[in-house]
Formats: structure tokens, C-alpha cells, sequence
């Protein structure tokens, strides 16, 4: 792959400097003492590089234009549910309430109602505006609490007042898009067993001046969620579904939405995203949205509902913080001790091999595997030699690939001699960074939702080599976050948070042997390219989970720059792979990766925007 030249790591000081003021330079301060001087450098970086894709530009071309949106006001759905959005408010500033409540006017659908539980009724000002606009449009509503209750007890009263199929949660002093509802119940009618709806967001300024921090989210992603709380808004759930649930809790105030949302998508029978930014989250002093160390009580309640969700499910798992506020670790122990089959497909290079297995002997907690190196076509007398005291190792067994080479078929004879219960695809050239690799990989895999598990994969300069994998990406699939500097963690930490993706590169890989079975292993058509993307697309299509694992990190020694398809036969054979993968997985070729966003570049390996038309090509 081509060095991504997003990861330069370059400050863009004219956008720093903006940002800068008492506040900001105070907010920096706090931020240096909690992450301390490197991290602090480091983070700096990332939040004030230069955008390949500037947002504000982008999202300019991006919103529906008055035709597009008068064309909504005038399309009538099959189904067209009432949405109740509900709002708690509190000591709302009136000129944020009433761009709240213009937001629910300019919505191009218009079976909703707005219901407004204000917990501050000794403000007049509120007063005055709730009361100007109930008068002008009775979907508004809105109802006097006696005393604030707190966030979540507020948000129940609001629920009280709900009367739709639907209800919405909506922040007193955040915007919906006018196209919001419209896209919901789009979505509604286009799956009928929805029973929760999400979709995209983004920040803005206090003064609506500036639009900022996309969140180009994932279709549903259960590790992505207890990592962090990704869907946060626009979040539309069933009133079924509420009344299931029983609503917010108070005791996890600050974190209230994030419980929520765990007990809601539990009990749906779908749960659909809407990828579209259809919801601005406004940010000010006193809001988490600018200023995550404010309120750590809402981090420690957020850790608090990941536990009282793996409880409700039945699933051990450690929660921890990471060092980005709202991020977490869920560590999962391995419930037995299976055996673990290490499958390493070899040719010649001795000292490749040696120095992978000494890796493993020396770095590795977890002790309960065998190894089964696949002999494949060697010819030099030094790796015979060496396979000879390697047969003297109880637990190494060495079989003998007579035919040319096929890495698919290969693993495959390798996967039919294994003892163990759990398959660990590892190439000959990676050596191991965290002893833990092992039994954090396993402890991931014994999950019965899970059928694989991949890693963070490192060159030896500490550059990543693999994050993951997204499908389309460079054409067929790609891995994420080439060449970014380790120690970096990417858009929205996702090089260094636990989530799910379509595929993950075989370089590193346990596969549950059950369901490597059940997906009729490595397609041998597919003899060098691209046949871990298809054994995780049928992983995936049998209905698991596959899992990229970034808190197991190895050392891949693959040279950055790889030999050339450089011969007919060669060029031919990879043409043939291609055409495969076009043909059997055309749907979501076509669909795009349901574990990425349409809005994301296909072209950067960075989560970089897409240049929209009219706003020129991407170099």
C-alpha cells in the first residue's frame, strides 16, 4: 500500500490559534495534566492536523438544498408513525430553547410532537418562550415540573408525556437537522422490525458559526458500543421498547443515555443507523461535549452501565477507563484453558521462523497450544536442519505441503491436523509485542457471538500495518491506519478501541475451529490474495462476530514495500482474485462495509472524508 500522507504529523497553528482564548488555554492545561507531556504532544497533533477534506466546506455541500428538502415535505410514507421528542429541560438559555424548538418546526415530516419536561419553572425567561411557542404549534408541549429531579428523572417525565409510536431524546440545547424525522422514518419504512434507529452527528458552536467533529458512525457495533457510547445521538427507540426497559435511571446520571441504550438495543429486534449527519451536538463551557474532564462522574457511571450490561447478558468482562475519557476496555478472561492450534505455513527462511517461535516461547502467557509449522517447497539445507530440532519439540508438528504454493489451501491442511478447539493463523514473519497476545485474542474468541478475532499489527519502525479491515476500501479491501505512527490512536481512537469489523488480515488471526468448519475454510480459488477478507465475509454470513483486537500487538516484519504483481502469470492470477471477490461479494462491494460510513474515503486508509461533487478530487 501507498504511504498514507495523512499521517505526516503536521500542527495546523492557523487553526490552533483560533482556537485559543482564556478558556481554551485553561481547558489545554487540564488536558496536559491528566494525559502528562507526551500523550498531551501527541493528542495535540491529531486534533489540530490539517484536514485532508476540510469539514466546513464539506458540510456546505452536504445539506439538502430547499428542493430536496420540499420535495420531503410533499412524500408520503406507507407508514408514517408519530415521533414524540423528548427534551429535559433545565435553566436552558431561552435563545438555545428556541433553536431547539425551531429545529422540531423546520422538519420536513411532520407527524411529531415535541415534549418538553422544564425543570427550572421559577425561570421566566423559559417561561416566556415555552409558552410563545405551545401557542404557536400545539405538537408543542411542554410541562412544569414541581422541583428538578435530575436529568434522568426529568427525561422520564418527559416519556409521561409521549403519545407516539416513537420517542426521540433530544438535549435541551442541541439541533436536529430539517431532514432528521424524514430520514427516521425512511428508515422505519424500510425495515419494518426496527426497533431502535441512530445516526450521525457532529459538533457546533455555540453561536451555530461553526460545524466540526463529524461522527460518521458504524451500522451496529456491539464491541464499538462497549468501547464507547457511539450512537449517543439522534437516538429514536419504540415506545414498546421504553416501556420494556422501564426508562432512565437515575443512579446512572451523567452516563443516563449510555445505560439506556444499552437496555433499548438488548431488547430490539433491529437496530437500524441512518448514515447521515443529522443531529448537532452544540458545545459550550460547561457542556462534556468540549470539555470531557468536567465531568468525570459521567465517565465512572459510563464504565458502571458497560458492567450492568455484561451482567444483564450473562457475559464476564473487566471494564476499565482508557486514557481517553469515555473510551473503555472491556477485558475479557478466558473461561477455560482450550487448546490453541498455531498454524504457520513456512518456506525456507530459518531465521524468519526461528525468530517467531522463540517469540513465542519467550513472550507468550498463555501456554496451552501446539504449533504446526506447514512445510511448504523449501530448498535450502539450513531450514531442513532446523526442522530437525524442531521435531524434537513435543508440541511442534511439522507437516509436509507437496503442491504449489496456495496459501488457502495450505492453512486449510494445516486446520485439518489441528487438535485444538481454536484455529490461530500466524505468518512466519511476526514476533510478539504483549505477552498477553494469546489469552486476550482467546478470551475474545471463547464469546459464542464471536467467530474471529484479529490484532494491531506493527512494522518495526512502530508505524501500524494492520488496524483492521474495511471492504472497498483501495477497491477490493484495505487495511486501516497504514503507516500512522503507534503510538497515535486515530479518528475517534479507532486504532486502539476493541470493535467489530468485517474483516481482519490472517496475518494474526484465531478462528473458532467450529465455525471455521462451518464457513468451509479458506477458499482455495483464492491461493494468495484476499482470502482472509472472504473466510471473515463467511464468518460473517454464518452469523458471528468478527473482532479486531487492538490491545494484542505484534510485530508483522513484512517489508513495507512489496514485491510488484510484475509477471503475466502473477498479474493474471491477482485479476482472477479480484474478479472473485467482485462476484461473490457484490452486495456489499456494492452496499459499501456495513463497519464504515458511505461518507468516509474508500481511497485514504485515515477515515478521512469523501470530497463530495463540486469540491475536486482526491489526490
Amino acid at each position: 500500500m501507498n504511504k498514507d500522507k495523512g499521517f505526516i504529523g503536521k500542527i495546523q497553528w492557523n487553526r490552533l490559534f483560533k482556537k485559543l482564548s482564556p478558556y481554551t488555554i485553561q481547558k489545554g492545561f487540564r488536558y496536559l495534566k491528566h494525559y502528562g507531556p507526551k500523550e498531551f504532544w501527541i493528542r495535540l497533533h491529531e486534533r489540530f492536523e490539517p484536514e485532508e477534506v476540510p469539514y466546513g466546506p464539506w458540510y456546505e455541500a452536504y445539506i439538502p438544498d430547499e428542493e430536496a428538502l420540499e420535495k420531503q415535505r410533499k412524500h408520503k410514507f406507507k407508514e408514517e408513525p408519530l415521533i414524540s421528542v423528548v427534551v429535559p429541560a433545565y435553566r436552558t438559555p431561552k435563545l438555545f430553547l428556541c433553536q431547539m424548538m425551531d429545529s422540531l418546526l423546520a422538519q420536513t415530516y411532520s407527524n411529531w410532537e415535541l415534549c418538553i419536561a422544564n425543570g427550572s419553572p421559577e425561570d421566566e425567561d423559559m417561561q416566556k418562550a415555552l409558552k410563545e411557542y405551545t401557542g404557536k404549534d400545539a405538537r408543542i408541549r411542554f410541562l412544569n415540573l414541581k422541583e428538578n429531579l435530575g436529568i434522568a428523572e426529568n427525561t422520564n417525565q418527559a416519556f409521561q408525556m409521549a403519545q407516539g409510536e416513537f420517542i426521540g431524546l433530544l438535549d435541551h440545547d442541541d439541533l436536529l437537522a430539517p431532514n432528521a424525522l424524514y430520514e427516521i422514518v425512511s428508515a422505519i419504512n424500510r425495515e419494518p422490525q426496527t426497533d431502535a434507529v441512530y445516526t450521525d452527528e457532529d459538533k457546533v458552536t455555540t453561536n451555530l458559526d461553526e460545524h466540526f467533529q463529524p461522527h460518521l458512525k458504524p451500522d451496529f457495533n456491539l464491541d464499538l458500543l462497549r468501547s464507547n457510547n457511539y450512537i449517543c445521538h439522534f437516538f429514536v427507540v419504540r415506545c414498546s421498547i421504553v416501556e420494556k426497559v422501564g426508562g432512565f435511571r437515575r443512579e446512572f446520571d451523567g452516563a443516563q443515555d449510555y445505560d439506556f441504550i444499552f437496555r433499548c438495543v438488548e431488547k430490539a429486534r433491529k437496530v437500524t443507523h441512518v448514515p447521515e449527519i443529522l443531529y448537532h451536538w452544540r458545545t459550550h463551557k460547561s457542556s462534556t461535549a468540549d470539555n470531557p474532564a468536567s465531568k468525570m462522574y459521567a465517565f465512572d457511571a459510563g464504565k458502571r452501565a458497560i458492567e450492568a450490561h455484561l451482567m444483564r447478558t450473562g457475559t464476564k468482562g473487566i471494564v476499565s477507563h482508557t486514557p481517553d475519557l469515555g473510551f473503555y476496555r472491556v477485558q475479557y478472561p478466558v473461561q477455560e484453558k482450550p487448546l490453541v492450534s498455531i498454524i504457520i505455513p513456512n518456506k525456507d527462511e530459518k531465521e524468519t521462523l526461528q525468530k517467531c517461535l522463540e517469540s513465542i516461547r519467550k513472550s507468550t502467557d498463555y501456554k496451552n497450544y501446539e504449533i504446526i509449522i506447514v512445510e511448504n517447497n523449501s530448498t535450502t539445507d539450513e531450514i531442513f536442519d532446523y526442522y530437525k530440532e524442531l521435531s524434537r519439540e513435543p508440541d511442534i508438528r511439522l507437516l509436509r505441503w507437496k503442491k504449489d504454493f496456495n496459501y488457502s489451501a495450505i492453512n486449510n491442511f494445516g486446520a485439518k491436523h489441528a487438535k485444538g478447539d481454536y484455529l490461530l493463523f500466524l505468518n512466519n514473519d511476526i514476533t510478539v509485542i504483549t505477552p498477553e497476545w494469546m489469552s486476550e485474542m482467546l478470551g475474545v474468541c471463547e464469546r459464542p457471538e464471536v467467530g474471529a478475532v484479529g490484532v494491531k499489527l506493527l512494522y518495526p519502525d512502530n508505524t501500524i500495518q494492520h488496524a483492521g479491515c474495511v471492504v472497498g476500501m483501495g477497491g477490493i479491501a484495505g487495511h486501516m491506519f497504514v503507516d500512522m505512527p503507534a503510538q497515535r490512536t486515530g479518528y475517534l481512537h479507532k486504532a486502539s478501541i476493541l470493535q467489530d469489523m468485517s474483516a481482519v488480515t490472517a496475518a494474526c488471526m484465531m478462528v473458532k475451529k467450529s465455525v471455521f468448519e462451518m464457513a468451509g475454510g479458506f477458499t482455495e480459488e483464492l491461493s494468495v490474495a484476499f482470502n482472509d477478507v472472504d473466510l471473515c465475509l463467511k464468518i460473517g454470513k454464518c452469523g458471528y462476530l468478527v473482532v479486531y483486537d487492538p490491545y494484542a500487538k505484534l510485530y508483522h516484519m513484512e517489508s513495507k514495500t512489496r514485491g510488484a504483481e510484475d509477471n503475466k502469470a502473477k498479474v493474471r492470477r491477482f485479476q482472477t482474485e479480484i474478479e472473485y471477490m467482485r462476484c461473490h461479494w457484490i452486495d456489499i462491494l456494492k452496499n459499501g462495509d456495513p463497519n464504515y460510513n458511505k461518507n468516509l474515503s474508500l481511497t485514504k486508509w485515515n477515515y478521512s472524508l469523501k470530497p463530495l461533487p463540486g469540491m475536486g478530487k482526491e489526490k
